[in-house]
């Protein structure tokens, strides 16, 4: 055999180099730079800056740069679709391993294929064998129609994959462009759902569909814009007025979350005390509103709230902040939304929030200010008896440290299932203020002592005294201490400093549950 001369062999190998870094360079511009110019005056990013708003400063390692479709049919067949339309990888936020995809609107409008499919498979996989977090972002004009069925396939696997780590790595979606059809389904399936004002659009069946088949105008914003899924739906965790904006939300909330299900959330290193003093935030009168959020920032290290799902079901609030350097989520009541009772959507976001912080072991503290269920008969046909038992549900099979504290109403059923102790919270306690009982004193007194009332010569009177009588006698929370149903009673001042013992004191708590494939969520 002739052998092949050094300087040819060379000649040949940096020919190689050469081609290589040709096509590498073409990949990496994507759609192009006319194609980019059009995101920029939609106000939005491409891919890949994305994904630099996303990860620390040179931290992200792409993967699966030259892969390519393998599409034959309607003009497909030899036509080469940088990074086949979405760019995946690897990187850092705030030094913390980070896996994700960025779907490429400039290639082909970001559609869906089978070898786009699997590049995000791919770092699906990956994400769950390493234990880190994955972010998606979502910007698509949906299956890729040219490659068929194999694109339906794709999202099928992509669906399987978001079942698989649900619970053992946060996921979290962003949608900033359309998502539309079968797409939706893998961010419903995440952890949290992001949304910017304007450009982002989730939806089953678009504007056109509608038209035809019910004659209705409705444009994309109106339809599945982010201020509809984020207040009116629910489908939308966080709303952000820019990409940029969007990004440090995700890049705040990351911070809260553990790298995965067998790891603790991280801990900061804090001497920061209370946001604000809470002397005098829940008023006496247990008729006047008040935001229950005061009481939360005042509770929090350095006052740091990030609230989830701020815009929709606005009579509970959830979130999470700091104690003392540690993650915890809230729970709360909002007094000053629907007197803080309890319905539907708020069932919902009780019980998706606490699930969600037991899955990454993010301890609870339940905040009760509640007069009870909302009445009505849209609320019974609309299934609150189902939605309802999904908080008790959520509550109860959660197995992470759980403290509630009774700022003032705890009535009836809705006492129970904002953690009561029998229902699993391990440690309880009530400020001066809380009135815990069977119903409100007012309704109680209406029924126990109706007779005397209406036998009195001055009806209102008797009825006010029996009402102070019953709130003292049945509702005062020394009663609730007395029966070990709350733990203590706390002078509001006292209470970020018992929250912070309490927490310490459950950090190793372990909970043995019987054994079983998975309970039934009453959905």
């Amino acid at each position: 055999m002739r052998r092949v001369p050094d300087k040819v062999a060379g000649a040949a190998k940096a020919s190689r180099r050469q081609a290589v870094g040709e096509v590498r360079a073409r990949l990496l511009e994507g759609g192009g730079a006319e194609a980019a110019a059009k995101q920029h005056e939609r106000g939005k990013g491409t891919a890949r800056e994305r994904l630099a708003m996303l990860f620390d400063p040179g931290s992200f390692t792409e993967l699966g740069l030259f892969v390519q479709h393998r599409g034959t049919e309607f003009g497909l067949a030899g036509r080469e679709l940088a990074a086949d339309g979405v760019v995946t990888g690897f990187g850092t936020v705030d030094g913390r391993l980070c896996y994700a995809f960025s779907q490429d609107f400039t290639v082909k409008g970001g559609t869906l294929g089978e070898m786009h499919a699997k590049k995000i498979t791919n770092v699906q996989e990956l994400a769950l064998r390493a234990g880190a977090p994955i972010v998606g972002i979502n910007d698509s004009g949906g299956a890729r129609i040219e490659e068929g069925i194999d694109a339906l396939d794709g999202f099928a696997a992509i669906f399987r994959r978001n079942t698989l780590a649900s619970g053992v790595v946060p996921q979290i979606s962003v949608i900033l462009g359309p998502c539309a059809g079968g797409a939706v389904y893998s961010p419903a399936l995440t952890d949290f759902v992001f949304m910017v004002e304007g450009t982002s659009h989730m939806f089953i069946t678009g504007p056109e569909v509608i038209k035809t088949v019910l004659g209705e105008e409705i444009t994309f914003e109106a339809l599945g814009g982010a201020s509809v899924h984020s207040g009116r739906s629910g489908v939308a965790h966080f709303q952000a007025g820019s990409e940029a904006e969007c990004f440090a939300q995700i890049r705040r909330l990351l911070g809260y979350l553990p790298a995965n299900n067998l790891e603790d959330p991280p801990a900061r290193a804090t001497s920061e005390g209370a946001g604000s003093d809470l002397a005098g935030v829940v008023p006496e009168d247990p008729n006047r509103p008040y935001d229950v959020r005061q009481v939360i920032r005042g509770l929090a290290d350095a006052g740091d709230f990030l609230e989830v799902q701020e815009r929709w079901a606005t009579n509970v609030v959830v979130g999470f902040a700091r104690l003392h350097g540690n993650s915890v989520g809230f729970v709360a009541n909002q007094p000053k939304v629907l007197a803080g009772t309890l319905d539907i959507n708020a069932s919902d976001k009780i019980a998706r929030f606490v699930r969600t912080c037991d899955c990454f072991n993010v301890p609870l503290v339940t905040l009760v200010d509640t007069p009870g269920y909302l009445p009505g008969r849209d609320q019974e046909h609309g299934g609150i008896i189902r939605h309802g038992a999904k908080v008790l549900f959520a509550y109860a099979e959660a197995t992470v440290p759980k403290v509630s504290l009774v700022l003032r109403k705890a009535y009836g059923g809705a006492y129970i299932a904002m953690c009561a102790k029998g229902l699993g919270a391990d440690l309880a306690a009530a400020w001066p203020t809380a009135e815990i009982a069977v119903m409100g004193p007012e309704g109680a007194c209406n029924i126990v002592f109706r007779r005397e009332i209406a036998a009195a010569p001055d009806q209102a009177a008797a009825r006010a005294g029996k009402v102070a009588e019953y709130r003292e006698r049945f509702a005062s929370p020394i009663l609730a201490a007395g029966r070990g149903y709350v733990d203590d009673v706390l002078d509001p001042p006292a209470t970020r400093a018992w929250l912070i013992a309490a927490l310490r004191s459950l950090a190793g708590k372990r909970e043995e549950r019987p054994r079983k494939k998975h309970g039934n969520l009453p959905v």
